[in-house]
């Protein structure tokens, strides 16, 4: 097995191994927080191997574990506003690194959708921080039942006060003046309420996992609602419908990336859709689809598993006319 493949393994959402045995681990460790513009913080999640731009390559530097998505910290008037939490058991050491940069509260935690890596220590925070989420995303913690990737098990009981109170279902902006942020959702995609977060003033955004880092992107159709088809069309919104960001946090990319980086990763898996298509009207199968994908040589630094490529392609073939 080849070192990329290993790593995919590592990072596959759709393990539920992988998220059993994350939620059994307490007191994650996570990277030291980095100044990304102005107010804004970035806490990178922590792999077993970091990307960087030419392939992936093993990082002696960071812990054992895993910690989940990136978070990103915005520190306004008020307080500390995060945007998703990580695995289980990070939540104490995310806490440490906001106070490291300041001595005000956490008021306020945006998800950007459901998955344990990046709701994974809402609850622990304290009950008068704030949870702000699309209503999709609320709906799934508040099921009864879930896959493990779901993560609605933790907000049973006492911990369903650990919910999001405040949803919206298209836009919605918080705070006001220098401080406002802008909630937007354009549709399914990684699952069925990914939100994109974006800080107008700093002139930047976290996208959660519609893009993860430069890869073919893992797409929860079996638990989250995530769609593969539909994916194209809400990055495909997001490009055309926000305005004015330059900076993207990416949901698991250990360095802030640009705008045209984002713009590229539409057209990376746009590409990858029309070709699926394209098969799928040439009467070919769904191997055969995936055995004609080749990406353009301005992906080539992408890494595309065969089996997210797949998947993918089945997701496509079963929502294409």
């Amino acid at each position: 097995m080849t070192r990329v493949t290993v790593w995919i393994v590592l990072i596959a959402l759709g393990g539920v191994s992988l998220a059993v045995v994350q939620a059994q681990q307490p007191g994650q460790p996570v990277r030291e927080i980095q100044h990304v513009e102005d107010n804004l913080y970035f806490i990178p999640a922590s792999d077993r191997n970091t990307y960087e731009i030419g392939g992936y390559v093993p990082d002696d530097t960071v812990r054992t574990k895993t910690t989940g998505g990136n978070t990103a910290v915005w520190i306004t008037d008020e307080g500390a506003v995060l945007v998703d939490t990580m695995n289980p058991g990070s939540g104490p050491e995310l806490m440490a690194q906001v106070r490291s940069i300041t001595d005000k509260p956490v008021i306020m935690i945006i998800n950007t959708h459901t998955h344990f890596d990046h709701t994974g220590s809402n609850t622990e925070f304290p009950a008068s921080v704030q949870f702000v989420a699309h209503e999709n995303i609320r709906a799934s913690l508040a099921q009864t039942t879930c896959a493990p990737v779901t993560h609605c098990e933790a907000f049973q009981g006492d911990n369903a006060r650990f919910l999001p109170t405040r949803t919206f279902s298209e836009r919605m902006s918080l705070l006001d003046g220098p401080d406002r942020i802008d909630l937007y959702y354009f549709g399914r995609g990684h699952t069925d309420g990914d939100t994109f977060v974006v800080f107008p003033r700093v002139r930047a955004m976290h996208t959660g996992d519609m893009f993860q880092r430069k890869v073919m992107p893992f797409i929860d159709a079996a638990n989250g609602g995530g769609n593969a088809l539909e994916f194209t069309q809400t990055l495909t919104r997001a490009v055309t419908m926000i305005e004015g960001v330059d900076t993207v946090i990416a949901g698991h990319n250990p360095t802030p990336l640009g705008w045209s980086d984002f713009e590229e990763y539409t057209e990376y898996y746009a590409e990858f859709v029309t070709s699926v298509q394209d098969a799928s009207r040439a009467g070919k199968t769904v191997d055969e689809a995936v055995t004609a994908y080749t990406p353009s040589d301005r992906y080539q630094w992408y890494v595309a598993d065969p089996e997210r490529v797949k998947q993918n392609a089945e997701s496509i073939y079963a929502s294409t006319p």
